[in-house]
């Protein structure tokens, strides 16, 4: 079974970047097919879809955080890191990191709709 786990501070001020890493156990974060998300979920809203990052490498991001975000990856350590540059208050939410196979989703409804995923960190933008 794929273990996820984030990482990263509970606190960031604005304007600042926000990193937030993935560690992987179970597979290989560069395995056929995996596609690694992070999703957030903000106070009272519903998911919200970030951006991946594919077996192959590959990202997409979210449109209207295009221009803040950037998803890397650490074969070696299994990892994968979120970058947000430049937060704001409203990017305070829980941010998961999850995996799906096969496709990827982009309007995720519930955590279920992943095949695995973290248990989520809180993330506090203060202004």
């Amino acid at each position: 079974q794929v273990q996820l786990q984030e990482s990263g501070p509970g606190l960031v001020k604005s304007s600042q970047t926000l990193s937030l890493t993935c560690t992987v156990s179970g597979d290989s974060i560069t395995a056929n097919h995996y596609y690694w998300s992070w999703i957030r979920r903000p106070p009272a809203k519903g998911l919200e879809f970030i951006g991946y990052i594919g077996y192959s490498g590959d990202t997409y991001y979210r449109p209207s955080l295009k221009s803040r975000t950037s998803i890397s990856r650490d074969t070696s350590k299994n990892q994968f890191t979120l970058h947000l540059s430049s937060v704001i208050p409203e990017d305070t939410a829980l941010y998961y990191c999850a995996l799906t196979n096969g496709k990827v989703i982009v309007a995720p409804q519930t955590l279920e709709d992943f095949i695995s995923w973290g248990q989520g960190t809180q993330v506090i933008v203060s202004s």
